[in-house]
């Protein structure tokens, strides 16, 4: 692995192009937040503001802020997303809503947990920032809250009858993760006890051996449900999850069951996702290989690669096996020959299957500030330690 050129080009890449793209024009100086719906060239094509994007793209400034340098803009920058959120986008009971007009005004509001998931780790990494027990206690108080929702029935609005009852995969996904950041505020060892439970569930009820996949929605007890949604294989969202695990093995002193579990997960989403015709990241796939309902389902999306990129690069860090250099360099080069816009920056968030650009369009309410500087900011991170881990072990001959 040419651990040098991809560090520099992870690192140039969020630095020279995609920070700059979105910073400051997405900023909303007069009544704060971000907006996040920009053209190609970063003309902004709406101002309604979706609010899981307040957080994420303050938990990602306030995460540079804390790990690469202690830049005053990067601070300043989170703090409009962070007083946005507290502001604007609570309910009264509590719960957040989803999208809000320019000026604050709710415009809508779903029955499910994502506009709180990533408030919780925004508060989390900005009270790091500024050292603030206040936030710190907000990130851990509001995922409680999450916790005590998520098992209180009739709190959410399934989408699915109780005749057919279903769960979904990003549940303890998301728990997982959003643990892990409230954790670097707060090392409440209940933290780990609801990691351990999540990834004890994914093993347990979402992983199925017969199908050689991970899937998105089973039966309450993990039964396999032979319909769309019960065969439904998400390769890139089981990626992402499948490097969560992966991080939680690193934090843990590279604990071998959970670097096994995690490169399972990797494999089988590999299997059932890289594209054998034309390169790329299936969106879609069936367990049963049956025809996936979704019309997009062969379409190319920047997210999945970013996650792929990441999963394959951190799965080479923590085992050492060639295999997953040589799978990294295949989806970093497929995704680097066709997603980014020379330009303009930034990356294009929609491909045709044979890699085509489907739409110019840079932002909108389901992309912004996130996957993308997320990716360049942890493979940089991971680059860095396989060079350091390799030198160490060199000295040690």
């Amino acid at each position: 692995m040419n651990k040098e050129k991809y560090r520099d080009i992870y690192n140039s890449e969020l630095f020279d192009r995609v920070l700059p793209f979105w910073f400051p024009r997405s900023i909303d100086f007069e009544n704060k937040g971000y907006f996040t719906s920009l053209g190609r060239d970063g003309e902004r094509l709406q101002n309604d503001k979706p609010v899981w994007f307040q957080g994420r793209t303050s938990w990602m400034l306030a995460t540079l802020y804390n790990t690469v340098e202690k830049r005053p803009e990067w601070l300043e920058w989170a703090r409009y997303g962070i007083e946005f959120l507290e502001e604007h986008c609570i309910d009264t009971d509590g719960r957040y809503f989803f999208l809000m007009t320019e000026e604050g005004k709710p415009l809508r509001k779903r029955r499910y947990i994502f506009s709180e998931i990533f408030a919780i780790s925004a508060y989390a990494a900005y009270g790091i920032a500024i050292d603030s027990d206040t936030y710190k206690q907000k990130a851990l108080d509001l995922l409680n809250k999450i916790v005590t929702d998520l098992n209180t029935p009739g709190t959410f609005d399934s989408k699915w009858s109780d005749e057919r009852p279903m769960k979904g995969l990003v549940i303890p996904m998301v728990l997982i993760v959003t643990a892990q950041e409230v954790r670097k505020a707060i090392p409440d060892p209940a933290l780990d006890e609801l990691i351990d439970k999540c990834i004890a569930e994914v093993e347990r009820d979402f992983i199925k051996p017969e199908f050689k996949a991970v899937l998105e929605t089973v039966g309450p007890n993990g039964e396999f449900i032979d319909t769309f949604e019960g065969r439904l294989i998400t390769p890139g969202h089981s990626i992402e999850l499948g490097w969560f695990i992966l991080e939680e093995a690193r934090l843990r002193g590279n604990d071998p069951k959970l670097i096994k579990l995690g490169t399972e997960i990797i494999d089988l989403c590999w299997d059932q996702g890289w594209d054998k015709k034309c390169g790329g990241m299936l969106y879609y796939t069936d367990a049963k290989k049956q025809p996936p309902t979704e019309y997009w389902h062969d379409m190319k999306f920047w997210w999945p690669h970013n996650e792929t990129i990441i999963a394959t690069l951190l799965a080479y860090e923590l085992t050492g096996d060639e295999k997953y250099a040589e799978r990294h360099e295949l989806v970093h080069d497929w995704t680097y020959a066709h997603f980014p816009d020379e330009k303009h920056g930034e990356w294009y968030g929609y491909l045709h299957r044979n890699g085509d650009v489907s739409t110019e369009l840079k932002g909108n309410i389901w992309k912004g500030f996130f996957h993308l500087p997320r990716m360049l900011w942890y493979c940089t991170k991971s680059v860095e330690r396989i060079t350091k881990n390799q030198e160490k072990a060199s000295q040690n001959v």
